[in-house]
């Protein structure tokens, strides 16, 4: 969503990223003023009831406002971004506050501080949809111009200096490496002798959060690469001697950083070695998660029921499906078979498929089955489905849960693929717990719980043996599916499980 207030600024408002969202929360900015963005570049991360999303932005110019800063909630259709797109120099107004007491800079203080990037010799080629809406361009990777050093320090201002440094070390962070060891010390004297007070060291978005996470004032550090940007490999230089001993090494700690999903870190509250409570704010996912649930637990009548069933020749059928050549490349698991159990289970007894409107007092019969699984992510807990599941053969759906699982860890899960569902199943085994009374996805009529599978004695064929033994447990919408119709969908899932032959004779 973009507006032009005159000839030469164009403003970007905050977008509807979901179906019908109204508010989202700016995560991290990847731009500041004087920045140069280009159609299509990602200039922010927000964070909106469903999930997060990265923005990009519908046109070229230099960036010359940010309207909030990071951690700011934001209603959809606010202008969070002005840029310039007149192709000429226009001052760049200061980087939104980072910190509640900053003052004002006296307005003589705002001026130029980066030239916009030259205009690119050859057109970008055609945009290729996204999230969003806009369109993804190739992007010249040639740097923008920067002004003499002199003119930048005086341009900057007080103010601009005090953002900077907030933005690129964090609220309360500290310059270790430049303060610690005489390599540090001699590392940061040669960079204020190449980059002035009140320039901005050239570093990409990652980098810069890499040097934010680990303490590193950019502004110390010498680039090695031949253009003056700063690379990765310069932050861990320059944390490398500050680095004392503790039980994780740097080296672990980068790779531990490599394998954590991509999300942004939550500002953890400073806590006081007598403090007795923490208040966490309640928002985002967590707040849609808190209210979605207190909506279904007062609106449907829950109904759980309970079955413990004999798995064994389920997860020898899992041992053969994993060197099976139909699923080379995929991810075999319990759950597979058991989302395959609830697709028959539910095409067995069609009336559990359903959904209540409130509104017109009908019950809506689905002739689909969007299946839902519960995932805990590091926002909270999310429930993408595969849609039209009941369609899909068994490599097609190992397919989409490997998918559906691998982008849910990454944090990459979109709105769109949290809309819909007709029933879920969660997975509590993977904890430990033997079984629990999970609450309805909202608007859906089944949720199906599955417990840790486990070696326990078991009455097989006369004699008490050790046998895979698990617990399943079934709540359902009192309103739409009755006790007998709830029961016979959870017999079928437990009979399908203890003999996955009748996934061909049920079929």
């Amino acid at each position: 969503m973009t507006t032009m207030t005159d000839a030469a600024l164009a403003e970007f408002k905050m977008p509807d990223v979901g179906e019908g969202l109204t508010e989202a929360e700016i995560l991290k900015w990847f731009v500041a003023p004087g920045d140069t963005v280009t159609d299509g570049q990602v200039v922010c991360e927000v964070e909106t009831a469903k999930a997060a999303v990265e923005l990009p932005i519908p046109f070229n110019g230099v960036v010359r406002e940010l309207r909030f800063p990071e951690g700011t909630t934001v209603d959809v259709g606010q202008v969070i971004i002005a840029v310039d797109v007149s192709g000429g120099n226009t001052p760049a107004a200061p980087a939104a506050p980072t910190d509640a007491s900053a003052e004002p800079a006296p307005a003589e203080a705002t001026a130029p501080v980066e030239e916009a990037a030259p205009a690119e010799e050859a057109a970008p080629v055609g945009r290729q949809p996204v999230l969003v809406g806009y369109g993804v361009a190739e992007a010249s990777t040639k740097r923008r111009a920067r002004k003499a050093a002199s003119e930048q320090a005086e341009a900057a201002g007080t103010y601009y200096a005090a953002a900077v440094q907030a933005e690129l070390n964090g609220s309360g962070s500290g310059t270790a490496a430049a303060a610690s060891g005489s390599a540090a010390s001699a590392s940061a004297a040669s960079a204020a002798t190449a980059a002035p007070t009140g320039s901005r060291p050239l570093a990409k978005p990652p980098v810069r959060k890499l040097a934010k996470d680990l303490g590193v004032d950019l502004t110390s550090i010498v680039p090695s690469h031949p253009d003056g940007i700063i690379t990765r490999e310069d932050v861990h230089a320059a944390v490398a001697p500050a680095a004392a001993p503790a039980p994780q090494s740097a080296p672990e700690q980068v790779a531990a950083e490599a394998s954590a999903p991509h999300t942004a870190p939550a500002a953890a509250p400073a806590v006081g070695g007598d403090a007795r409570e923490t208040r966490v704010p309640v928002k985002g996912v967590r707040k849609a998660i808190a209210q979605a649930m207190v909506g279904s637990a007062f609106t449907a009548p829950h109904v759980t029921e309970f079955v413990t069933v004999d798995v064994t020749r389920t997860m020898k059928l899992v041992d053969e499906l994993k060197v099976d050549k139909a699923f080379a490349g995929l991810r075999v698991n319990p759950l597979l078979l058991i989302s395959k159990a609830l697709l028959v289970a539910v095409r067995r007894n069609p009336d559990v498929n359903a959904s209540w409107d409130e509104a017109n007092q009908e019950i809506v019969q689905k002739h689909y089955v969007n299946l839902g699984i519960a995932a805990a992510t590091p926002r909270g807990l999310v429930v993408p489905n595969i849609k039209d599941a009941h369609a899909k053969t068994l490599p097609e759906l190992a397919a989409s849960l490997g998918e559906l699982v691998s982008t849910a860890r990454d944090g990459k899960t979109s709105p769109a693929a949290m809309q819909g569902g007709t029933v879920t199943i969660t997975n509590v085994g993977v904890f430990g717990v033997d079984t629990g009374t999970p609450i309805l996805n909202p608007g859906e009529s089944a949720i199906l719980a599955v417990g840790t599978i486990k070696l326990q004695p078991w009455v097989h064929k006369g004699k008490v043996k050790p046998r895979q033994v698990t617990t399943l447990a079934l709540s359902f919408d009192h309103r739409l599916v009755d006790g007998e119709l709830g029961s016979k969908v959870l017999a079928d899932v437990a009979a399908i499980l203890e003999q996955p032959k009748r996934l061909i004779t049920w079929a």
